[in-house]
């Protein structure tokens, strides 16, 4: 999709702005792209820019921006196919040898992550925070792709932006009943895909393993690092197909096809509502170059899950802000 320019943000109206984060933060949920998110809000702005002399406050801005948005994401999705995680596809672990990086799908294919600066709220009331973060971790925004459009809508308004069922139905220009049916096939679908992960915050003790990860790795101590994970931890590598499952197979791949990576450094951060690191390998010509993203979910003290995104087009950290190079 391509956006028409707005140029500097000066431009628009401080109450067009004030909203870009959630408006992000929505599009990322109904797209599962930080990419195509960026694109749909600009897309919004856009339009609100244009139509801005004519809106005459029919309605709040907030609510007539997101009736832009979701249409701008319907339009979007229409005639896409699901994004996805790599585990998500059907067959068993890849096994841990140089033939696993052989199945690469485009980027397109794959959900992508999101820093949580882009698209949390910085403050307000604890509990709203905690639903935010567990509406943007991977597994949940992986779920909602298996929604049809509209209905991927509703659950996001209805159950995580908290919108009532006659705003939602004013917004998609439908019924109170027809958003009530569209939200129980919904829950429906969801259960059956995993639903809702539990929520979990970070305390002392996976502060502490996340230091110990960060240490582990960059002195590429892989024995040490295989001790923080769960014995049944698993790893996938989007945009490759490949995944792992166990503490051995992930040492195995780590001292075979992933031993580039010894030497590198580590800047944490926080994505899709979790512990994140982003990763720069050694460069050829000195330095460390941008190389891959680990998302990072923690279950009782210990790693079970590494979501690894490579940076192998040179385009996901820049999309996600982080530096360019070390």
């Amino acid at each position: 999709m391509t956006s028409v320019a707005l140029g500097s943000t000066d431009q628009l109206d401080p109450r067009l702005l004030e909203h870009r984060r959630e408006l992000t933060g929505y599009c990322y949920r109904m797209l599962g792209s930080v990419f195509d998110a960026e694109d749909a809000v600009q897309e919004t702005m856009v339009r609100a820019w244009r139509g801005l002399a004519d809106f005459e406050g029919r309605s709040a801005v907030r609510s007539w921006l997101y009736r832009i948005a979701t249409n701008v994401c319907l339009d979007q999705l229409s005639g896409r196919q699901r994004r996805a995680l790599p585990m998500d596809l059907a067959g068993s672990p890849s096994p841990p040898v140089a033939a696993s990086l052989a199945g690469r799908r485009p980027t397109t294919a794959w959900v992508e992550p999101v820093l949580d600066r882009q698209v949390l709220p910085e403050d307000g009331d604890p509990a709203e925070q905690a639903v935010a973060r567990e509406s943007v971790r991977l597994a949940f925004v992986a779920a909602l792709q298996h929604l049809p459009p509209k209905q991927r809508a509703v659950l996001i308004l209805r159950e995580v932006l908290r919108w009532r069922a006659d705003e939602v139905a004013e917004l998609l220009d439908t019924t109170v009943a027809s958003v009530n049916s569209a939200l129980q096939r919904a829950r429906a679908t969801l259960a059956d895909v995993g639903g809702r992960p539990a929520p979990r915050t970070l305390d002392d003790e996976g502060r502490a393993l996340l230091a110990r990860y960060l240490d582990a790795f960059e002195r590429y101590d892989i024995d040490a690092f295989v001790q923080l994970l769960h014995e049944d931890a698993t790893q996938h590598m989007p945009p490759f197909e490949m995944w792992l499952r166990g503490r051995d197979d992930i040492a195995t791949w780590m001292t075979g096809p992933g031993a580039g990576c010894k030497g590198s450094r580590l800047i944490q951060t926080s994505a899709n509502g979790t512990p994140a690191v982003a990763q720069y390998r050694p460069a050829e010509g000195g330095g460390h170059a941008p190389w891959g993203l680990h998302v990072l979910e923690i279950q009782d003290g210990r790693i079970a899950h590494i979501s690894s995104f490579l940076n192998l087009d040179c385009e996901l950290f820049a999309a996600l802000g982080l530096p360019s190079e070390l």
